[in-house]
Formats: structure tokens, C-alpha cells, sequence
């Protein structure tokens, strides 16, 4: 029997939580990234300053289109339609900031390594401070699950930047990660001709459509049924930094529906079905159009540590897009995978406050419904 968790809220940020005995639901976790998707976009759809800006929107009436609305809660709908019309309705959202309902990265670098070993660690590295392609010596939560007896060879991780495998320490995880132009030795016929595919294409920026880490990951999905599966997008990010703001959206909007696939294929699989979390995030924010930075982040950009958290499955009660103020971290995130499953995890590496040694989920997402 697994433990179904209820927290407490302690000082500012700090969580405790005590087990009480029921039977949690949960067997299996899909986590999913954005890369540097904003907050601003997924709680209020498309920023007409941006929209109506040639150097940023080429087609200005064609992407007005698509996904403008006079109403903030309509044009969000239309730039996410799973998120504001499932997952609103069946999960949680996190961090809208116009409630004061804050989610902030803890690492003060606000850029993909530092922010992805935030995610998977529990841990703001102060050492973890460039994307070069260096191996983490930082445990992360995946191989820990990865260790458990029933979840062994049981973790999977797609990727669309290459440098995924260095953040996750492939060679020291024992995870199956496929990043990039990994190619795939896999007895599978649709799997094999997404790999050729990933051979074939153009690649416009530099790595594979993140189309292609898609399909890759749900065939995978299909054929062998692992319990943990990892999915990390990156057009949004490389969208935005090179200020195409249309494509930025578009990609954002073809993330949801590959999103809204996955939950579908999800629901009608007897594995699955009514047993499976679905978690998505961003590794970091991004600047501000009224500052002239909204393709940017870094550390000195602050807005770029804004983030947001989105849940659906079993345990975690509909509430819905959440207006209580308040404030929860990326570092929590790796504790709340585990704990999804009924694990606790704390990674070993130093600890610099009492709050960081806790490692604690965060709030609500496990509850009775």
C-alpha cells in the first residue's frame, strides 16, 4: 500500500508532510517540459504587444487568427486548448502571478542546465552555471525511481536538445535517454521510420523537430510501457530567442495537442488508464516586451525565474487554476515526482538551509478526492 500525502504549510516556502495510510493511486509518471515557455502566455494566451509587433510577427493577421481573443480566458484557450479545457477541468495549474500564486526557480541562473538540474535534483547547484556538455555529479530523482525493484528499466527519457544526456548523467543513471540525432536500435517498424525521418529532415534550428521527440517518445510508449517517461521540448525556446514570436506560439500550440495526444492514448490504455500523473513545466521563464528582453533570460533578467507547474491524474484533486497567494520552487519538483509514486526522495549532495534539506513536494498535488 502506498502512502497518500497531506502537507502542512510552515514559514515561507517550507513543507513538511506526514504519510497517512491509503491507497495512492499513481503507478506511473509522465513528466514534460516546455523550454522557457512564460507564465504570461500560458495564463493569458498571446501577448498583443508581440502579436502586433512586424519585427517579432511577420503575419500579423494570420497569427491574430489563430490566436487572438479580445478575453484573456478565451485566448488562452486558444493558444492551449488541453491545458484550459482538461487539465483546468480535471488537474491544477500553478503560477499565475496576477493572484499572487507564484512558482519561482531557486537557482539564480535562469537558463536550461542550471534549471532542468533544479527540476530533477531538488537541488540549485551554484556549480551548475553553463549548458556545456558536462556530466551532472548531481543525483537525480529518475535514476533514483530507476532503482526502485518495480521500476527498473522501467525509465525513459526523449529529448530534443542534445544536451540532455550530460544534465541527467546517462552514463551514471542507467536511464534509456534519446536525445537529439540519437538513433534508435529498436525492433519497431514506426519507430524506425521516425528515425529515418529524423535523418532526413532539414533540422531549421539545429536539432530534431521536437514532432520527431515526440513520436519517437510515444512509440516507444506503445511498445514497451515504461512507468516513468520523461518528454523535453526546446522549439519554444529556440523560437523565442530568435524573436520569431509567431513561431514561438505555434510551437507552444502544437506542444498542447501532442500533449492532449498523449493524455488520450493515456486514457485508453488498461496500464494507463486512471494510473498514470502527467506533469508539465518550464526549465525557465523569459524577459518582458515592455523591457525589450522577452526573448532573453539569464541572471539578469529576473522575470526569467518566473515559472509555472500544471498536473492531471489519480491523486490530484480538481481544483483547477490555483488563486491562493503564495509561493512554491522548481526544487520541489524532484521530491514531488517521487513522491507521486509513493517514494521519498533526497538527493545526496549538500544541503545549505533547513528548508533545502527537506527536499518536501509541493503543496495540494497529492490529496483525497
Amino acid at each position: 500500500m502506498k502512502p497518500l500525502i497531506t502537507f502542512v504549510l510552515v514559514l515561507t516556502s517550507c513543507f513538511i508532510f506526514n504519510t497517512i495510510a491509503a491507497q495512492q493511486k499513481t503507478e506511473n509518471l509522465i513528466i514534460v517540459t516546455l523550454d522557457g515557455m512564460r507564465w504570461q502566455e500560458v495564463f493569458g494566451g498571446a501577448d498583443k504587444a508581440l502579436i502586433q509587433n512586424k519585427q517579432f510577427t511577420k503575419n500579423i493577421g494570420a497569427v491574430k487568427e489563430m490566436f487572438w481573443h479580445n478575453q484573456s480566458l478565451e485566448r488562452r484557450k486558444k493558444l492551449f486548448p488541453f491545458l484550459w479545457n482538461v487539465v483546468a477541468q480535471q488537474g491544477q495549474l500553478y503560477g499565475n502571478r496576477k493572484y499572487g500564486n507564484f512558482v519561482n526557480i531557486a537557482n539564480k541562473y535562469n537558463f536550461s542546465y542550471p534549471g532542468y538540474n533544479e527540476i530533477f535534483t531538488g537541488y540549485p547547484d551554484i556549480m551548475v552555471k553553463s549548458n556545456d556538455t558536462i556530466k551532472n555529479q548531481n543525483q537525480n530523482v529518475l535514476e533514483f525511481i530507476n532503482q526502485q525493484p518495480s521500476y527498473q528499466g522501467k525509465v525513459a527519457v526523449f529529448a530534443t536538445w542534445e544536451v540532455m544526456p550530460y544534465i541527467l548523467n546517462k552514463w551514471r543513471s542507467n536511464i534509456y535517454i534519446n536525445a537529439h540525432e540519437d538513433t534508435v536500435y529498436l525492433k519497431n517498424s514506426h519507430l524506425q521510420l521516425i528515425n529515418d525521418m529524423q535523418n532526413l529532415t532539414a533540422k531549421p534550428l539545429d536539432v530534431r523537430p521536437d514532432i520527431l521527440t515526440y513520436m519517437l517518445a510515444r512509440e516507444y510508449l506503445k511498445s514497451y510501457t515504461p512507468k516513468v517517461m520523461y518528454i523535453s521540448f526546446d522549439e519554444t525556446d529556440d523560437f523565442a530567442h530568435q524573436g520569431m514570436y509567431d513561431q514561438y506560439l505555434r510551437s507552444a500550440h502544437a506542444q498542447d495537442k501532442m500533449l492532449a495526444d498523449l493524455w488520450a492514448y493515456l486514457q485508453q490504455h488498461p496500464t494507463y488508464k486512471d494510473k498514470t500523473t502527467l506533469i508539465i513545466t518550464a526549465d525557465h521563464g523569459r524577459g518582458d516586451i515592455k523591457k525589450q528582453n522577452w526573448v532573453d533570460h539569464g541572471e539578469d533578467i529576473p522575470e526569467s525565474n518566473q515559472i509555472w507547474v500544471a498536473v492531471i491524474g489519480p491523486d490530484t484533486p480538481p481544483s483547477g487554476e490555483l488563486k491562493t497567494p503564495g509561493m512554491v520552487y522548481q526544487k520541489q519538483l524532484a521530491a514531488t515526482f517521487a513522491a507521486m509514486l509513493g517514494f521519498n526522495f533526497t538527493a545526496n549532495h549538500p544541503v545549505a538551509s533547513p528548508c533545502n534539506r527537506m527536499f518536501v513536494p509541493l503543496q495540494g498535488l497529492v490529496g483525497k478526492k
